[in-house]
Formats: structure tokens, sequence, C-alpha cells
């Protein structure tokens, strides 16, 4: 299909395929979006565990805690987080730009469940000398009866101060009725409040509490904004553990990248002067081409707004190598053809011809490695494999109709037919 269009058709695809991806590209500063390893954050791997309300891990389950953690992470302020369900089981979280890391793993492995209950007199007295009895699930929790409202069914929580500048969470109930109904039926009695199974405080129940109410306890500043985003983002429905933590500082992540582009930019120059330097014009054409390539792929990665990532960088530059690879396999072949004698013109041809085979060969097994990469990888194997995949694709077509329409254009109009300059 290709072969039979106008040259002039032809040429104003490849401009406007130019761009396009300048349009998607620029300015590149906000355009292109650097994973945590070149900017620096945080990758968490988290590990979901079963309960007796939750025998089964499934993806209804996954998706429910995602929801949830993606909830948390806005409450931080993290800008474009990365969330991605790993097996049946995990969850992989990636914060760039994190200022307190610490902090944030925390609030995405805390369950955040708010439990009130009413606290026998004798429960309060033991949670006021025994510490540990009162953040012990088998103490306070466990003996101090059922729940008689829970913190899911709150409205909002906001954190705020007392009266005497202590740090305390004011909240509000979605029904106000039911809790005014629990307070009104055991007025003068403790009113515990569990957060994750810990007691948090008990106070007498003195009025009727409808739609709002307070949490005080021995509470820090950093502790009631973490606790009401968490019961604003609500409970998480299974308890997660983390198994893997990575942190990546700003000023390692900035060398890392420094690093990576000067690699880039030193490997794709020296192939560049190779291709100049061995096969003369061809290899001129082929620069031309390879760098439309490099627009065609940067234009992807902003147009879809993907994470580049130290891996997504090496299957960038290791694309570089098979776009290369596949102008040497066809400009042997051409060379091939002039010294059998043919005219420039059925050299081109035959050339071209000849070495698809060999070049789509070689393009689809990779594109096949790297499509099965990115389907059973995570975190930074599918970067690698993303970029891997599409600029193998992209390197075929640069190749194969690109690299072909400039000799074509070149050969037809007989701007140069010396075959010495086609490196025969």
């Amino acid at each position: 299909m290709w072969l039979r269009l106008k040259p002039w058709l032809k040429g104003l695809i490849v401009l406007a395929t130019i761009a396009l991806c300048l349009y998607l590209i620029l300015p590149i500063q906000t355009k292109i979006k650097l994973g945590l390893d070149l900017q620096g954050g945080v990758r968490v791997l988290l590990q979901l565990h079963t309960s007796k309300e939750v025998p089964k891990i499934t993806r209804t389950v996954q998706s429910q805690v995602e929801l949830v953690l993606q909830n948390r992470i806005n409450g931080l302020g993290v800008a474009e987080p990365v969330i991605t369900p790993v097996g049946s089981d995990r969850i992989l979280v990636e914060l760039p730009n994190v200022k307190n890391p610490d902090e944030a793993v925390r609030q995405l492995k805390d369950v955040a469940k708010l439990d009130f209950k009413i606290v026998p007199p004798a429960v309060y007295e033991r949670t006021l000398r025994d510490k540990k009895y009162a953040e012990n699930p088998n103490g306070a929790y466990k003996d101090s009866g059922p729940i008689v409202y829970s913190g899911a069914e709150l409205k909002g929580a906001q954190a705020g101060y007392d009266q005497s500048s202590r740090p305390k969470i004011d909240f509000q109930t979605k029904d106000g009725a039911a809790f005014g109904k629990v307070t009104q039926e055991n007025m003068g009695k403790y009113l515990g409040v569990f957060l994750d199974q810990k007691y948090v405080e008990a106070a007498v129940i003195q009025g009727v509490i409808t739609t709002e109410g307070q949490i005080t306890g021995n509470f820090t500043e950093d502790d009631v904004i973490r606790i009401s985003n968490e019961l604003n983002a609500g409970a998480l429905p299974v308890a997660v553990t983390v198994i893997e933590n990575d942190t990546v500082g700003p000023i390692l992540g900035k060398l890392d990248l420094e690093k990576s582009l000067y690699a880039s930019m030193i490997g794709l120059t020296l192939v560049l002067i190779f291709m100049a330097a061995f096969y003369r014009l061809p290899g001129i054409l082929a620069d031309v081409a390879l760098g439309i390539y490099v627009l065609m792929l940067l234009g992807l990665l902003a147009g879809v707004h993907a994470v580049l990532t130290l891996p997504g960088i090496a299957g960038f530059v290791l694309s570089i190598g098979m776009a290369v690879d596949a102008n040497v396999l066809i400009f042997e072949r051409l060379k091939e053809e002039l010294w059998a004698g043919r005219t420039l013109r059925a050299a081109v041809q035959i050339g071209f011809k000849r070495a698809f085979s060999a070049v789509f060969d070689s393009h689809v097994t990779t594109i096949v490695g790297a499509g099965v990469l990115f389907m059973l990888g995570t975190g930074t194997v599918k970067g690698f494999a993303y970029t891997l995949f599409w600029g193998t694709v992209f390197s075929l077509v640069t190749a194969v109709f690109i690299t072909r329409y400039f000799m074509d254009l070149v050969v037809d109009n007989e701007l140069v037919t010396s075959p010495k300059i086609y490196g025969a």
C-alpha cells in the first residue's frame, strides 16, 4: 500500500507525523513525566492478607484496596502516583517526590478501621492502668463488647485543636439519627473509640450526639492529620503488610537521569556517525529516519502520559539498536545488488524486498518478547518492556517505510547516481 502512494502524499504523511510528534512533545519539561527512580520517591510492594471476613483475595478486593489507597494518597498531596496490582494478592505503589517517606508508607499500610463501643467500667479502669492492655487487640478491644457504631458510617473527619490547643479529630456522621439513638440508649456509660482494634479513648456519654462529634486522646498533630485522612479515604477491606520498600532520594534520581541521558546521547551519536561513515548516503538518510523514530517514540510517551523510568530509557536505547540493525540488513543487501551489476533503481527495489523478511522476523520476535514481559512483569520491568515494544514497532516502520521513502526520493529524482556514494 505504501509503495502505491504518490511521493508527495508520502512526504505529507512524514511531515504530518513529525508535526504531530513535536506538538505532543513540546515543551518537553512538562510533557515527559519521570518515574520516581529519576526524580526520587518511594516504591512500596504491599501484601494483602485474608481474614475471617475476607477468606480469599479476589480481584474485587484488590480493586477496593486500590481505591482506598488512591484516596489516601490524594490526601497526601502526591502528584501522579502509580498503583498497580501484582499477581492476585499484591499491590505495587509508586509515589514520586514524597516529602516524608516514612509517613507515606505508614498511611498505606494502616487499616484505619474505626469502631465505637460501649466500654464496661472495669475495662475502662484497666485501660487507664495498663497501656499494653489497651493497645492489645486481645485486650480492651475484645473485652469491651459489640460494636455500636462503625467508622464506615462517618461522613467526614477533620484535624483540629481543642480549647487547650491539643490535637483532636472532628467528625460528622452520615446518619445522625442512628448515632443519636446509640448515645441516647447508653446515657451515662463509657463510649469507647477504637482505631484498628486499639483503644484510643473513652468518655462518659453526657448528652445525645447526632451529626457531629470529636475524638481526643494522646495525639500529635501528625497523628490527627493522618487519621483524618485515613477515615475520609475509608478503611482497607483487608490487612496489608509491606514486603518491599525502596526509597530513592531526589539527588540520586537526578544523577541517574543525567547519566542515563548522557549515555543515551553518546550511544545515539556514535550510531549516527557509524551509519554515515560506513554506508555513506543511505546511512545519512537512515540517520534522518532515526531522528524521526526518536520523535515518534517520545511523542507516544507524551501522548499517553507514560512515566519514563530508568529501565524505560534502557528499553529505548535497546530499540535504537534494533532500528540500526534493520538498516544494516537493508543496506548490506543493497550493496550486494549493486556489486551484482544491477541499476541503482533495481538495487533499491530488490534490496529492500529481499531484506524485508529478515528485518520483519527479527523485529517480531523482539516485539513478542517485550509484549510478554509487559503482560507478566511488574513495576520497572513494565517500563522497560513498554519502551522496547513500541520502540521496536517504530523501528520497523521507520526502516521499512520512512528510510525507503527517502531512498526512493533520491534515486527516482536522480539526485545522486554514483554507486560509490551508496557504499558500493
